[in-house]
């Protein structure tokens, strides 16, 4: 199978500290793409780009701060004179069933996974509009399809986000950006606030659930595709999770 050469281009991969982000961060250099990772932990991204040697360009800041956000996509403009690909995948997901959930908690998931995201996309447009294939893609996940309880302000948050990114598709469609969803179902991840590792991972365990290197891998080959062509939804399950 052939894809499209997506060496030389430039993307922003957001919360590419650790899971998803870090293995997408891994994926897209592979394939010759320049990445900016994006976390608030400047550590783990410096040790990371460190890693991924001159592909890689570390940028500190939190999602929810939009000022910060401005400042790093005006970087981006500066440094590669445009942006390719915007990762959205910068999330927190906290377990209390909602009656006993904290107001710190709501603002939290809905900073990271919801302002977060629409400020990091408005920022990029600018600098997606005339470059062939470029494409805005964001994590979602099966919360964001069935509600899960325990996970209700989450699953309110992930619900938004597939709204959000249907309307954005029909909008920019025309000039040429392509808008597009990965909806994992479980992985193997530190996801999941209030809830004990022993139990996560013994769920994992018998679902066999996905690794964070199965997304990246969904990942790359959605932005792969000719620019004419639109994956714009992939949910992507363990064969052994039937529920939701």
């Amino acid at each position: 199978m052939e894809l499209r050469d997506i060496s030389n281009t430039v993307a922003v991969i957001t919360g590419a500290s650790i899971g998803i982000g870090q293995a997408a961060a891994r994926a897209l250099v592979k394939e010759g793409v320049n990445v900016v990772l994006a976390a608030r932990s400047r550590d783990k991204i410096m040790n990371l780009a460190e890693e991924l040697g001159q592909r890689a360009t570390a940028k500190a800041f939190n999602v929810a701060n939009a000022e910060a956000v401005q400042r790093l996509f005006v970087e981006v403009k500066e440094q590669f004179g445009g942006l390719d690909l915007l990762f959205n995948n910068a999330g927190v997901g906290y377990y209390n069933p909602f009656e006993k959930s904290t107001r710190d908690e709501w603002r939290e998931m809905i900073d990271a996974n919801l302002y977060g995201l629409l400020n990091c996309t408005q920022a990029a447009i600018p600098l997606m509009r005339g470059r062939r294939g470029a494409m805005i893609c964001s994590v979602a996940s099966v919360a964001g399809r069935h509600g899960m309880p325990g996970f209700s302000v989450y699953s309110a948050t992930k619900f938004a986000v597939v709204g959000f990114h249907d309307a954005l598709r029909k909008e920019l469609g025309e000039s040429g950006i392509r808008v597009s969803l990965i909806e994992p179902g479980a992985v193997y991840t530190n996801w999941g606030y209030n809830v004990p590792a022993e139990k996560m991972k013994e769920r994992r365990d018998g679902l066999e659930a996905l690794h964070a290197e199965d997304v990246a891998d969904a990942l790359v080959y959605v932005y792969a595709q000719p620019g004419n062509v639109n994956l714009q939804e992939l949910l992507i399950m363990p064969t052994r999770q039937v529920v939701p």
